[in-house]
C-alpha cells in the first residue's frame, strides 16, 4: 500500500482547518462527523499522524487503510482508536473514486485528559496500540447502536449545533 502524501496534525485546530471544519467549541476535544468535512485532504491515496487521540467510526467506500501492520477495507463499518504518533494510511482502490466517508470521530488531546485517572491508565488500554493489528469490524446492528448512542449523548448533534 503507497501513500503519496502525508498529513502530520498537531492540535486539533489543524486538523479543523485542513479539512475545512469550523473552529472546535474546545481546542482539546472535538467530534467530527464525516458529512461536514468540507474538502478533502487528498485526491489519492494518503497518510495521517495525529499527535492526539482518535476514536473512529468509519465507512467509505472503495478505499483500503492501513492501520499498523494491517491492511483492510472500510466498506463495513469500522471502528478504530489511534494514539499520538501512529500513522494510518488511506489508499483508493484502482481505477476508482472514493466516495464520501461516513460516519464520526472523537478526537481528543492528551492534555484535555492532564491530571485524571485516564491518563495514567490509557497506554494499558490495548486498543488504542498497534500490537491489536487492527480495526473493529462491526456488524450493522452494532454500528447502528454506537450512531444512536452517539447521538442520543448529544455528541453528533452539539458538535453540529457548534456547542
Amino acid at each position: 500500500m503507497n501513500s503519496q502524501q502525508l498529513f502530520r496534525f498537531h492540535t486539533i485546530i489543524e486538523y479543523h482547518r485542513a479539512t475545512g471544519l469550523s473552529k472546535p467549541a474546545h481546542p482539546q476535544i472535538s467530534l467530527v462527523h464525516m458529512d461536514d468535512l468540507n474538502r478533502p485532504l487528498a485526491e489519492g491515496g494518503f497518510s495521517l499522524i495525529y499527535d492526539f487521540y482518535s476514536i473512529s467510526m468509519k465507512r467509505v467506500k472503495n478505499a483500503k487503510f492501513k492501520y499498523g501492520q494491517q491492511a483492510s477495507d472500510f466498506d463495513e463499518g469500522v471502528l478504530f482508536f489511534m494514539s499520538p504518533g501512529q500513522v494510518f494510511s488511506v489508499e483508493i482502490e484502482k481505477d476508482s473514486v472514493m466516495h464520501r466517508p461516513e460516519g464520526w470521530m472523537i478526537l481528543i488531546h492528551a492534555d484535555f485528559l492532564w491530571s485524571t485517572a485516564l491518563a495514567k491508565t490509557i497506554k494499558q488500554y490495548e486498543f488504542f496500540n498497534y500490537s491489536v493489528n487492527e480495526a473493529l469490524y462491526l456488524r450493522s446492528i452494532y454500528e447502528m447502536v454506537l450512531n444512536h448512542y452517539a447521538n442520543r449523548a448529544g455528541l453528533v448533534t452539539d458538535y453540529k449545533a457548534g456547542c
